[in-house]
Parts: structure tokens; sequence; C-alpha cells
């Protein structure tokens, strides 16, 4: 399909936050030896990721990889898990230092706080070096929230608290499969807000059965009273496996008009789009967010350490990860076997995929060109010893059709450009991720 057919049939045609994304990892044969592969990295500015898969509900459009229900046995075992995993990586890194840090899910505030103290020490003990003036990124839910949790949180350094949201009025989160009562949700806001946090980010979601304009305004106006420094406003995707997928309940035909108002509406009131789905407010300290999605969730960016069942680890040409499932029996029996690992096995990647050189270019396009700050073609050449434009003739095309423009020697993705970036994105992987993706059995 040529661009302007997939644009013509749908702006929606995936979220493209990793590249190759992880239904593109296969089983690694014979698995990989982590210290030889990291001692070839520029181990200076590292990003960490800490992954902890547990929720108090599942959301019914949520495809990530966290469980519900689990005792408090389960949760041990997975923390004195992944506190064996941070021994093992600490040794495999050797010298090294993590420039940003980040702790997502599930819900890491699903965790007591006896059980984030337990974190706090495994980052800052266990493995090593952590810049004092990191970012550091925290999420949550609005039930999981308490004065006692934040007060933990930043005395431990979280600069950046995260909720998801969603939206304001109790029969769209409903509609969501999402239990939340508003009481809890103001609540919930208000602690966070009162905490002062360095950034403060609240997650929208548009596209809802049932959103109108008028609710989604609702839900816009309804951040703004926070103050937020970032929101993230989220098109529905109703993927498979998920609960909206099991009762045939599919996004609102108005998604694209949606995210327009959405658009106008933040940056009609003080924020800047920096992509698609990210809105910084004007007055924020950048240099504290640390520039673009850089502090937040990087996700393309090498030297990414990802610990836990379900975290990504990014070097220059190995992505891997643990398996990657949806449904409950696929997640549960990923975090067993995550649980079951011996030492020996944290200092190997047995699941993931290589990038060649083909493939690290195209991924050094994709994630530059759907953000404003556009691919800086000195630096590609930097890199790669090449010319963008000849490497990615397809790249013309965005700029005939008027999605993209010269800057010097940037290009930049126009309006119209960051506004197809779910199109766009797909459209620019290679044929053998696309394949790899369409032929892989989740469960």
């Amino acid at each position: 399909m040529t661009l302007p057919e997939r644009l013509l049939a749908d702006p929606f045609q995936g979220y493209a936050y990793s590249y190759p994304h992880k239904t593109a990892y296969r089983p690694l044969d014979p698995a990989i030896d982590l210290r030889p592969l990291w001692s070839n990295e520029d181990r200076s500015a590292l990003f960490l990721y800490l992954h902890i898969p547990f929720c108090e509900v599942r959301c019914g459009f949520c495809n990530l990889f966290t469980s519900t229900g689990a005792s408090e046995s389960a949760v041990e075992r997975y923390l004195a898990t992944l506190a064996r995993q941070i021994a093992v990586m600490r040794d495999v890194l050797g010298d090294h230092r993590f420039a940003r840090v980040a702790v997502g899910g599930g819900t890491p505030t699903f965790l007591n706080n006896q059980e984030l103290e337990l974190v706090f020490r495994f980052i800052r003990e266990g493995l090593g070096t952590v810049a004092e003036d990191a970012p550091f990124s925290f999420e949550m839910s609005p039930s999981t929230v308490d004065p006692g949790k934040l007060k933990l949180l930043q005395s431990h350094g979280v600069t950046r608290a995260s909720i998801g949201v969603q939206s304001f009025l109790e029969t769209e989160t409903r509609s969501l499969g999402r239990p939340q009562k508003p009481e809890i949700l103001r609540k919930a806001l208000e602690q966070i807000r009162d905490a002062s946090f360095v950034v403060m980010n609240i997650d929208l979601i548009y596209g809802i059965p049932g959103q109108t304009d008028e609710s989604w305004e609702t839900s816009l106006q309804n951040a703004l009273l926070y103050q937020p420094e970032e929101i993230y406003l989220y098109p529905l995707y109703v993927r498979p496996l998920t609960g909206l997928h099991r009762i045939g309940r599919d996004s609102s035909d108005l998604r694209f008009s949606l995210y327009l108002q959405g658009r106008d509406f933040l940056c009609s009131h003080g924020y800047e789009q920096i992509s698609m789905r990210l809105f910084r407010a004007r007055s924020a300290k950048t240099s504290t967010v640390g520039g673009e999605e850089g502090a937040v969730y990087c996700c393309q960016e090498d030297g990414m350490v990802g610990l836990g069942a379900g975290a990504r680890s990014y070097t220059d040409k190995l992505h891997y990860s643990s398996e990657y499932a949806v449904g409950q029996n696929g997640v549960k029996a990923i975090l067993d076997n995550f649980c079951r690992k011996g030492d020996q096995d944290f200092a190997r990647a047995d699941y993931g995929t290589y990038l060649d050189d083909s493939e690290r270019r195209r991924r050094f396009v994709i994630k530059s060109i759907l953000r404003r700050e556009g691919l800086d073609g000195v630096q590609y050449s930097s890199r790669f010893g090449t010319q963008a434009l000849e490497d990615f003739p397809e790249l013309g095309e965005l700029v005939q059709l008027g999605l993209a423009q010269f800057s010097g020697d940037r290009l930049i993705s126009t309006q119209s450009g960051i506004d197809r970036s779910d199109s766009i994105g797909p459209w620019m992987f290679s044929k053998s991720s696309r394949h790899r993706m369409e032929d892989f059995p989740l469960t």
C-alpha cells in the first residue's frame, strides 16, 4: 500500500513507540552472553527501566505485560528474583552510569511502602551509579496513590509522577473496562500536585465508545485544573486478547476529529506539541524534564537496560527481553519462568532481535521523523556514513505530500506529518519486520 492510500484508508495504523516492535522478537539460539555484548557499548549515560508487572485491575484496552490478583507471596517471589537479576547485571555492566531512570508496569504503586523501599534500594544500592540529577519517572494509578507513597517517592529522587487518568467521566472509564470513581481520581490528582514533583504527567484517551466532542473537552478542561507539565493524548486501539477485543467493542469513528480537537485545545492553552501524543507546558523546566521524550520513555534510544519480566533492553545491534504475552495465562507462564531462572540465565539473552546496518538506520529515521525535532541529516551522516535520503528515498515522498519539509540539514515533519504519525511510522517498517510481527503467535 502506498503512503497516500494508507493515509486515506486510516490515519491510525499503529503506534510506532519502538522499532523493531516486540512482536518482531524471536528466541535467540544460541543465547547471547551479555558481558561481551555490553562491554562494546557506551555505558556512561545509560537509561534504566524497571518493570513491575502487577495491577489491581486490567483495563479493557490494556495489552501491556501485567498481571492482576497477585498474592503477597507472588510479589515477594518476583522482587526476590529481580534482586538476583540486578546483582548479575551489575557484574555484567562493569563500570557504568545511569543518566535516566523509569519504573513502569503494570502499576508500580501497586506495591506497598516496604516493597517500594526495596525497589529503591535495588536502584540506588544494587545497580551502581545513578546521576544525582537523573530524571526519574514513576507510573501510578488513581487508586494506588496516597500521601505516604508520594512522600516516599520524592524522598528517593523521583522527579516525574505519571498517572493514567484516561477520562474524567465515569461512564467513559466504565466503557473502557476501568473502574474509577471520580472522587478517588480527583483526590489522587490533588495529592500528586500538592507533592510538587518537577513533572506531573496525565494520560488521556480519545476514541472511547460513546465519547463526544463535549465529553472529550470536559476531560481536557479537567486535566488543566491540575496544571500538569505534561499531558499525553492516546488514541484508543482495541488490540487482540484485550478485554475490549473479547467483548467486540471497538474504538469510536471520531478518533481523528477528537485528536485534532485535543491538539488544538492544548496548544491554545499553553502547551507545545512534542510528538503526536506528548504535549508539554511551555512553562515547564525542559532542562529538568530532559528535553523531548528522552527523559520519559524514549524506547528507541540505545543503551537501555531493562530489568524485570517484560522489560526490554537495547544495545546498538541487539534488542532483547523476556517473552511477550497479553492473555493472563501467557503472562503467568512468562512470570513463572522468570522467577525460576538461575543467576546464569540472567547473564544471557535468549529472546530478541538483531539489528543489521539497514535496520539500525531505519530505526534512527523512524524515531526521529515522528518527533517535532525531526531528522538531523548531519547526525545521521556522522553516525552511518551515508545520506538518509539516499538510504530511504521514500522520505522524499513525505516531502512531496507535504508531510515533511527541510529546515537546513533537518527533515522535519509538518503539522500534517505529526498528525499522521500512526500511519507514517508503520509505513516505514521494513518488510522483514512487518512479516515477523504478522506471524507472531500472540498468547
